[in-house]
């Protein structure tokens, strides 16, 4: 099987390039921005990241990332169990209330034009974020390092990922815990060999 993964390194392909690192798979990356040409050939939206598998583009990076997981066996529960069902429950929570927020913000600093842009939303996203953090908090298991307690999941690249983006943002990580999981996840090796793109 050959994969491809387009997308630059400072964007949501990293979720996908962490994944594979952590997966031990062989890929070519195509460090590319969005709207480049080499995107645009495969995926008229433009949006990055690409993956293409067996020939066949794949976009959304949890997409990609729930694709690889069910196909290799590993960083996720099995289709069909209450145990995957959490973990897609969880999934979705960040989506919903990490990436969703911190997407918003990009928009509003760089990404829409500047006529279109509205910097003090940023203020109510700041403070839709930190309430956020308590809720995800109280859905992490108690009794392990990961969310889902002894299994590490794409949920938890997932999170790391967003709380990196954040801390970029300038969006603080004010829960403990959340601090914890964030150095701890970004300790693993492959994180590191994903940095390198």
């Amino acid at each position: 099987m050959g994969y491809t993964l387009i997308g630059a390194v400072k964007s949501r392909a990293f979720r996908v390039l962490w994944t594979l690192e952590e997966l031990g798979l062989d890929y070519d990356h195509i460090d590319a921005a969005p709207r480049s040409a080499e995107v645009m050939r495969v995926s008229p939206a433009g949006k990055v990241p690409v993956f293409i598998a067996d020939d066949v583009p794949i976009t959304d990076s949890v997409a990609i990332m729930t694709y690889l997981a069910d196909r290799h066996g590993a960083l996720s529960f099995a289709p069909g169990t209450t145990e995957r069902a959490h973990q897609d429950s969880l999934t979705h929570l960040i989506l919903d209330e990490f990436d969703a927020l911190l997407w918003t913000a990009a928009r509003h600093s760089f990404v829409l034009p500047e006529e279109h842009r509205l910097p003090a939303i940023k203020d109510s996203l700041q403070w839709e974020f930190t309430r956020s953090q308590s809720h995800i908090v109280s859905r992490m298991d108690a009794n392990g390092p990961f969310l889902m307690g002894e299994t590490m999941t794409i949920a938890d690249i997932l999170l790391a990922h967003c709380c990196g983006w954040a801390t970029n943002a300038k969006f603080p990580i004010t829960e403990p815990r959340l601090q914890e999981h964030m150095a701890m996840m970004r300790a693993r090796p492959a994180f590191n060999r994903a940095l390198k793109g």
